[in-house]
């Protein structure tokens, strides 16, 4: 059975109006104000996560652990456009991200698709974050350690321009403005057979990817975008939401090979 730890970052959930507190044990102390009543967070620790905890009106809240996806998506602190979860789950699949491997990426934003990185790889595992902007890396690496991950991730503050420090990376992952001028880095970092990942918001990011990557040796190349569509879990009322989050990005992959097999030596 799971219990709180005093650096966890926990759920508050009332049952009765399907809502959420999110609450950072590490970071807020004392006691937490909701509309029900005040809950003394130094009583959270060392209890199962499932319990109920009482307010001082006597209103019960179900404690509940926060998902990494509950973070992205409702506590992350964003500098940045982010990688939502939508992409990040297929972005993670389609590079073959496993535990014990090593991932580069660049820029690391605020951080969202470096915890996804970061909790796939394991403990045993890497992520190198390459990123040109202070800030953006001080707020990530805050956000990283509210989620406990900050170990499994190593950032150097430096342009791409200048190349990767790794070789046979097991997968690498570009989130910048003009990834077509560093494909050849990429290539160069990538081990043979492995996949490289871009993300870019604009058709036409692709249409100079696309060309640029025709030069290198890379197969398996593809380009999608996708499309989530949520419904209302009213069994008497079940229909599409009103509002739909339509397109976020879009995905470009490609497979490293050998430069013997494109005449590259």
């Amino acid at each position: 059975m799971t219990k709180v730890k005093e650096t966890d970052t926990v759920i508050l959930y009332d049952r009765e109006k399907n809502k959420k507190y999110f609450i950072n044990l590490s970071v807020t102390k004392g006691e937490f104000n909701t509309d029900r009543g005040r809950i003394k967070l130094s009583d959270l620790t060392g209890i199962p996560y499932g319990s109920e905890v009482e307010t001082h009106k006597g209103f019960k809240y179900l404690l509940l652990p926060c998902t990494l996806y509950d973070f992205i998506m409702y506590k992350l602190n964003r500098l940045t456009q982010i990688v939502y979860p939508k992409d990040a789950a297929y972005i993670l699949l389609r590079l073959d991200v496993k535990p014990g491997d090593t991932v580069v990426e660049s820029g690391i934003g605020s951080g969202a698709m470096t915890a996804v990185f970061a909790q796939a790889v394991g403990p045993e595992g890497k992520v190198i974050s390459y990123e040109r902007r202070e800030e953006f890396i001080k707020n990530a690496l805050s956000n990283l350690r509210k989620v406990g991950l900050e170990k499994r991730v190593e950032v150097k503050h430096r342009d791409i321009a200048e190349g990767f420090d790794e070789k046979d990376v097991d997968a690498l992952f570009l989130d910048v403005r003009e990834p077509w001028l560093y494909l050849d880095r990429a290539y160069e970092a990538l081990k043979v057979g492995r996949m490289m990942g871009i993300l870019v918001p604009t058709a036409n990011q692709v249409i100079e990817t696309l060309k640029a990557m025709e030069k290198l040796p890379f197969i398996d190349v593809e380009v999608s975008e996708l499309l989530l569509r949520k419904y209302k879990t009213v069994p008497d009322r079940f229909r599409p939401e009103d509002r739909m989050p339509a397109h976020t990005a879009y995905l470009i992959f490609a497979r490293k090979i050998g430069g013997e097999e494109n005449g590259r030596t």
